[in-house]
C-alpha cells in the first residue's frame, strides 16, 4: 500500500462494540506505512482502552479537551490542520447525528469541524437504527457535505440479529483510503487484462489445466482501476474476486472463450496486459458424458493446439499498447533469451518475465518477482520479490511510461 506511506490519518472512535476493529485498522494503517493520531469519544473507551489503541498507534490516545493532571491542552484545530484524512470508524448514530448537525461537544466533534482534510465516516449500529429516518437524514446531510460514506455491511449485529449496520471490515476500509490517495495517473485510459488458468474440458467432470490463480492479474486490475482506468478483466475460472468496484469481469472458462472476449474489448482499449497462463492444448474432443474407466479403455488423450491469444492479438493492434507475460522453468540469460523471443515473435511492447525456478514467484503465491522487457531495446529492468501488489504497480509504471 505505498499510496498511504506518510500519510497523517486521524482515527475517530465512537462508543460502539465494533470498535474492536478498530485496532486492526490502526495496525494495517501503521503497516502500510500512514502516521495514526486516535481521538477517542468517552464512550468509546467503554469498548476499547486507550493503552490498547497507543500500543498499535504509537501515539497517546487523546479523548478529552486538556490532561486532568497537567492542564495539557490538547488542539482540535492542530490536529485537524496535522491530518491528512479524518476516518471515523466506528460511527454510531449518535456521533453521526453530531456530525451533521455541528455538536461539538467531546473532541471527536470538534476536531472533525477543524479538518481540513477528506472526511470517512464508517458508520455501525444496529439494524433499526441504521434504517431510521434520522440517521439516513443525518447521512444524506454528511454526503452533501462532502464526507465520504464507507457503506456498512449486511451482518450479524451486536443484537444477534442480522441485517445492514454492521461496520465495514478493516482491509476493506484500508482499501478506501488507498484508492482515495492513488494519483489517478491511468484516468481516460481503457485497459483490458487477462487472467486465470484457461480450462479444457476433457468430459463433463474432468479437464485439462494449470496451477494459475489469478492473483497476479487481479492485482493489476485493482492497481488499474485505483489510477482511474476503465478496467475489463477477462478471467478463466479463479477463487479471487476483484477488490475494486470499477473492475468489470468477464467470466470464461477455455482459450477459445477468452480469445474471443479479448478480441471484442481489443478493439477499444488502448492497454492490454495479457496475464493469464492460457492452456497450450485441449483435447480435440470433448466427451458430453463422463468416461467410464469401468466401460471404456482410454489408452491416449489426443490434443490440439490452443489459439496463441497475445499473438493474435498483435497481429491486429492498431496503435495498441499490448503486454504479455513469460514464465519460465529457467532463470538466468536463457530465460531471458526466451522471453526476448516472445516480444518480437508476438509483436508486443512489453514483457513481464517470471521463472519458476525463483523462490517466492509464479502460481499460487502472494509474491512475485518479475524482469521488465521492451520492444524498444531499452535495457531490462530487474525488481525484487515483493507483494502481487507491488508488483502491479512496478508493471503498471512501466506501461505507463511506456503510454508517455
Amino acid at each position: 500500500m505505498k499510496h498511504l506511506a506518510g500519510k497523517h490519518i486521524v482515527l475517530g472512535i465512537s462508543g460502539g462494540i465494533a470498535a474492536y476493529k478498530s485496532a486492526t485498522l490502526i495496525r494495517l494503517l501503521v503497516k502500510a506505512g500512514a502516521e495514526v493520531q486516535v481521538v477517542i469519544t468517552p464512550n468509546g473507551k467503554e469498548f476499547i482502552t486507550p493503552v490498547t489503541l497507543s500500543a498499535l498507534s504509537g501515539k497517546p490516545v487523546i479523548c478529552d479537551f486538556f490532561t486532568a493532571n497537567t492542564g495539557e491542552w490538547h488542539s482540535h484545530v492542530d490536529i485537524g490542520l496535522w491530518a491528512d484524512a479524518m476516518v471515523v470508524a466506528p460511527a454510531t448514530a449518535s456521533t453521526i447525528g453530531k456530525m451533521a448537525n455541528g455538536i461539538a461537544d467531546n473532541m471527536l466533534i470538534t476536531t472533525y469541524l477543524s479538518a481540513k482534510s477528506p472526511v470517512f465516516v464508517a458508520p455501525a449500529m444496529d439494524l433499526d437504527m441504521m434504517a431510521h429516518p434520522s440517521t439516513e437524514r443525518n447521512l444524506a446531510t454528511l454526503r452533501a457535505d462532502g464526507v465520504h460514506i464507507i457503506e456498512p455491511e449486511v451482518g450479524e449485529l451486536a443484537s444477534h440479529l442480522v441485517g445492514r449496520g454492521r461496520m465495514e471490515e478493516p482491509e476493506n476500509i484500508l482499501r478506501v483510503l488507498e484508492d482515495f490517495f492513488t494519483p489517478k495517473t491511468m484516468a481516460g485510459k481503457r485497459v483490458m487484462i487477462t487472467a486465470g488458468p484457461t480450462v479444457e474440458r476433457i468430459d463433463p467432470v474432468r479437464f485439462v489445466s494449470n496451477f494459475s490463480t489469478g492473483k497476479m492479474g487481479y492485482a493489476i486490475a485493482d492497481e488499474a482501476a485505483r489510477r482511474g482506468a476503465e478496467v475489463t478483466l477477462i478471467s478463466g475460472p479463479v477463487c479471487v474476486k476483484a477488490t475494486h468496484s470499477a473492475v468489470k469481469v468477464v467470466d470464461v472458462e477455455s482459450a477459445r472463450q477468452m480469445l474471443c472476449a479479448a478480441q471484442d474489448a481489443f478493439e477499444n482499449c488502448d492497454v492490454a496486459i495479457m496475464a493469464a497462463a492460457v492452456a497450450d492444448y485441449a483435447p480435440a474432443e470433448a466427451r458430453s458424458s463422463k468416461i467410464k474407466r469401468e466401460h471404456e479403455e482410454v489408452s491416449c488423450l489426443t490434443l490440439v493446439k490452443n489459439p496463441d491469444i497475445a499473438a493474435t492479438l498483435g497481429r491486429a493492434k492498431v496503435g495498441q499498447k499490448l503486454i504479455g507475460f513469460a514464465l519460465e522453468t529457467e532463470h538466468g540469460e536463457h530465460g531471458i533469451e526466451n522471453a526476448q523471443e516472445k516480444i518480437a515473435r508476438k509483436n508486443l511492447d512489453m514483457v513481464v518475465f517470471n521463472s519458476l525456478a525463483d523462490a517466492g514467484a509464479g502460481f499460487g503465491t502472494d509474491t512475485n518477482k518479475i524482469t521488465l522487457l521492451w520492444a524498444d531495446g531499452r535495457c531490462p529492468r530487474e525488481c525484487s520479490l515483493k507483494s502481487k501488489a507491488d508488483v502491479a504497480c512496478d508493471i503498471l509504471n512501466a506501461i505507463e511510461e511506456l503510454c508517455d
